[in-house]
């Protein structure tokens, strides 16, 4: 193994980047979260996707407008610890492994319960092994063949979610799969039941705290800059189409689900999208959902090991994370980042045997937080940068974020709001209860073993990035 930091490859194209961002984004939060934000919101929950979509698309604005000014691999990080200081930065890049830990402890959970449907003899652990074994390993090829595989994995995805519209709205025009009995199709079922806002504004509120987690992973864009061929172009085309193509896919799954049955029976069998399946005569839903579901949950663990992995490095190299972060392999991967991730998880699985089945509103939450965290301070140091920069710098900037300072400002409010949002309803205090406790772990471990070993706190160094 090599140790040269320098030695990350620049072999992810803008497909690669862009699918690697959906398959980070689109996962539990889709497949079975949006049945939980359902039962808060009603059909308002559209209002609170549309909400949280343009916040979250000001938030990679402004982590585009930095990754293109600033291609490095450790992104939101190295940006917080050049703009807002070193314990910015080391607060950011932790909370955002820790973040990524969370949700793929969530997903390796859900693969093995889901390969139980077919091998119910097999104990769970197994297949949990097998998966964190399998992601490590490709982990540790070259980035050319990750992203590959990321790209086919999430095209699965996006196929499975395509074809559920499309039948949907199969459903609701030709009326496809209905008997006599079914309940009327259509738009009216918006309102028909208790009005599109029947939990009032409390219940659109509520839901917040699903809905953004339902985002959560887009940053990893950000974190493809190291390694992204000609940055300056393939960020910016996408940073531009995969929020909205994400937000697309969820307004539209929900508004169908929400046309064809009555939401207060959405989740009452299952995933929203067995009821599609089931809808129209399949009779294999299911094994087609646990086909999506699988793929979605390898997609997004693969993902979320890359951005750990790569966030962590940049860390290194920052003298803000262990030193041997930094070591990259010939077929320059950062190793040592993808091994301590796969560990994590390993010891993340004995937890989630001790978990009721009824935890997912917790780990949705602390995800959350932690998500909501590195969002505001992506936008934090955005704003920041632009203070520190000269008005000639300012216009010189190749991908300036939109509707400054404005925008900026509404998406921070926005993400304020969002921890009070936590901290307000009981279900999900305790998620504001362990980030809280999390950060203030954070702050200890940076005062005792960060600052006294670099006298400028963790200050980034020069590091030559990428080569081809």
């Amino acid at each position: 193994m090599q140790t040269q930091s320098q030695d990350l490859k620049r072999g992810l194209n803008a497909r690669h980047i862009r699918f690697m961002a959906l398959g980070s984004a689109i996962g539990t939060g889709l497949f079975y979260g949006s049945a939980k934000a359902i039962q808060e919101a009603g059909p308002s929950v559209l209002l609170a996707y549309l909400i949280a979509g343009a916040a979250v698309y000001m938030v990679m604005r402004a982590l585009g407008e930095m990754a293109v000014h600033d291609p490095v691999s450790g992104s939101f990080g190295h940006y917080a610890t050049s703009y807002l200081g070193p314990v910015a930065g080391f607060l950011t890049g932790w909370t955002y492994a820790f973040e990524m830990i969370i949700v793929c402890l969530a997903d390796i959970t859900a693969f093995g319960l889901y390969m139980g449907f077919w091998y119910p003899d097999v104990p769970r652990w197994i297949w949990v092994l097998s998966i964190v074994c399998f992601i490590g390993a490709i982990n540790l090829c070259s980035v050319k063949v990750f992203g590959e595989l990321e790209f086919w994995l999430s095209l699965l995805k996006v196929g499975a979610i395509i074809a559920m519209i499309a039948g949907g709205l199969g459903i609701m025009l030709f009326g496809f799969g209905l008997n006599a009995d079914s309940a009327a199709t259509g738009v009216h079922n918006l309102w028909a039941h208790g009005g599109f806002m029947p939990n009032g504004v409390g219940g659109l509120v509520a839901s917040l705290a699903v809905v953004v987690f339902a985002f959560g992973g887009i940053e990893i864009i950000g974190i493809t800059a190291g390694e992204a061929k000609d940055p300056g172009r393939t960020l910016p085309r996408a940073i531009n189409a995969v929020p909205l193509r994400i937000l697309l896919f969820y307004v539209l799954t929900l508004f169908v689900l929400m046309s064809i049955f009555p939401w207060t029976q959405i989740g009452s069998k299952g995933s929203p999208f067995v009821q599609i399946f089931d809808s129209l005569g399949i009779s294999s839903a299911a094994t087609i959902l646990n086909v999506v579901v699988i793929s979605a949950a390898v997609s997004a663990i693969n993902s979320d090991i890359f951005g750990a992995g790569r966030m962590l490095y940049g860390m290194a190299q920052q003298g803000q994370a262990p030193r041997g972060f930094a070591a990259v392999s010939r077929n320059g991967v950062p190793w040592m980042t993808v091994v301590v991730m796969s560990v994590a998880l390993l010891l993340g699985v004995v937890l989630n045997y001790l978990i009721p089945e009824g935890v997912f509103m917790l780990i949705a939450s602390i995800a959350t937080f932690a998500t909501v965290w590195v969002w505001l301070m992506i936008l934090l140091s955005q704003v920041a940068m632009r203070r520190k920069m000269s008005p000639e710098a300012v216009a010189g900037l190749k991908f300036p974020v939109p509707f400054w300072p404005a925008g900026p400002i509404a998406a921070i409010l926005f993400m304020l709001f969002v921890f009070g949002v936590l901290g307000y309803f009981p279900r999900t205090q305790a998620a504001l209860v362990v980030g809280v406790v999390w950060i203030a772990l954070l702050c200890v471990a940076y005062r005792m073993w960060v600052y006294p070993n670099r006298p400028d706190g963790g200050v980034p160094v020069p590091v030559a990035q990428g080569s081809d």
